[in-house]
């Protein structure tokens, strides 16, 4: 019955946040908000919300190490399997701007994971944790960081506030706003019940496997949360069109560590008891390999070969976890 709520809580997970996005974002144009506001809190949030869910949830109860074995592995899942595919399939350039702010970001990101969710390397301190005052620090992070990709750059701002406004598109508008109300509150319900479902079953699953929650979470959750982004990466490759799939991850990574983490900290602390140094070293190490792409055969392009260097890498490191 396990796998079977696993599924069950996973399907309630994509489909309450893809119904939430939509119905919120409707409801937000029926009350005239402006879409820059929609796309950047509704529309970046619900993207993330099976992640965020889950982190959140599994933080409330007291498990950091599925919390954080959700934010690693996706962000593991995410660059050697996603960007891994999607170059296998397709071959991409990769953009001046990409390179020197959005990929660097991201390894910044990483390195602050590192050294903040390892305390043990301190003498004199036995647990890993990240507190609620880390957790803080890491929403500034990320305020700071959205705060820049909008306006720091920007010769135009107001022209940057009008291409954020293109991702706030829903196929709900134009619906009574009472039914958008009922389905944005059942969306809600369904990420909130899925996410407890999914959370329990997965970890009734890790003890009858003899595995730890955080190897269950670092793979089996993680994969299930990050199948948007794999489903779109592997579309936007078929369709000639991976620089979605890039963007994609590279802000859902930044997203599961500064926002994610940083959300589930500080409304709880957590706990780290199974996750060692060497997950986050592979974090780390996933950041700046998606950096060295720019430099190694063709420059400034993630090809094919590197694609499946990258798919070795995932295989490689799920093998570990379960040899651990």
């Amino acid at each position: 019955m396990d796998y079977l709520f696993l599924a069950i809580g996973l399907s309630l997970l994509l489909l309450g946040a893809n119904y939430l996005v939509d119905s919120s974002v409707a409801i937000a144009k029926r009350a005239n908000i402006s879409n820059f506001i929609i796309g950047l809190t509704i529309v970046g949030m619900g993207t993330s919300a099976p992640e965020l869910f889950i982190s959140i949830s599994s933080a409330l109860k007291g498990e950091g190490d599925i919390a954080m074995g959700n934010v690693i592995g996706s962000n593991i899942g995410n660059i050697f399997l996603i960007l891994g595919v999607a170059a296998a399939i397709m071959p991409f350039a990769i953009e001046r701007q990409t390179q020197r702010r959005d990929i660097p970001f991201g390894i910044f990101a990483a390195l602050m994971l590192l050294l903040l969710a390892n305390d043990s390397i301190v003498p004199g301190i036995k647990e890993n944790t990240v507190s609620r005052i880390d957790g803080i620090f890491f929403l500034i992070l990320f305020i700071a960081y959205m705060c820049y990709v909008i306006f720091g750059k920007a010769k135009n701002p107001q022209q940057a506030l009008e291409d954020a406004n293109e991702d706030a598109k829903s196929s709900l508008e134009g619906k009574n706003v009472i039914l958008l109300v009922v389905i944005a509150i059942a969306s809600l319900a369904a990420l909130i019940y899925g996410g407890n479902m999914f959370l329990d079953s997965a970890k009734n699953l890790a003890h009858t496997w003899g595995l730890s929650d955080a190897v269950i979470s670092i793979t089996i959750v993680a994969i299930g949360t990050s199948l948007p982004e794999l489903i779109t990466a592997i579309v936007a490759a078929c369709k000639h069109n991976p620089q979605l799939a890039l963007g994609n991850v590279l802000g859902s990574n930044v997203f599961n560590i500064l926002l994610i983490l940083g959300t589930a900290a500080t409304v709880k602390p957590l706990t780290l008891v199974n996750i060692n140094i060497v997950d986050y070293l592979v974090v780390l190490i996933a950041a700046v390999m998606t950096y060295l792409v720019v430099y190694t055969f063709k420059k400034r392009t993630f090809d094919r070969i590197e694609g499946f260097i990258f798919i070795a890498c995932y295989i490689a490191y799920t093998a570990y976890l379960l040899v651990r």
